[in-house]
């Protein structure tokens, strides 16, 4: 019996067969372990639940709609107000539960000084929801 020698003559090249037996041994483990365990998670409890219908409740937060026009004028609900009234107007809608959303539509060319000290007076107030209104329909 020979186990090696120092003839390299006979070199043996690279093996070049794959033993699959090993891999399908683990397959087939899996299988079995799937096929039993499968039955088990479906498994359920069978409950007669009671039948209600009812509409949907969508209750939606007043908002409030400030606009600034490119002049600097601005408008609460539609209505013409100072930068003076703000702190106090935003201070009370901070004070409602749930909070209302400040919607703010500001013209394409107005101050971007003034968009910032509106929402600084309101967070300044309490309010969290404060958001831009913009028109979808214009892309440059």
């Amino acid at each position: 019996m020979a186990f090696g020698g120092f003839d390299n003559s006979r070199r043996s090249g690279p093996m070049a067969d794959i033993n699959v037996v090993p891999l399908v041994d683990v397959m087939l483990v899996l299988l079995v372990i799937f096929i039993i365990t499968a039955p088990l998670l479906t498994n359920a409890v069978k409950i007669d639940l009671p039948k209600a219908s009812s509409n949907v409740n969508l209750t939606q937060p007043d908002h409030v709609e400030f606009g600034i026009r490119e002049d600097g004028a601005m408008f609460w609900n539609g209505e013409q107000v100072s930068f003076v009234d703000l702190p106090a107007r935003f201070a009370a809608e901070a004070k409602k539960q749930p909070q209302p959303e400040v919607h703010i539509r500001a013209d394409r060319l107005a101050h971007y000084e003034g968009v910032a000290k509106v929402m600084s007076a309101a967070a300044k107030a309490g309010l969290t929801r404060i958001g831009f209104v913009t028109d979808p329909s214009i892309v440059n």
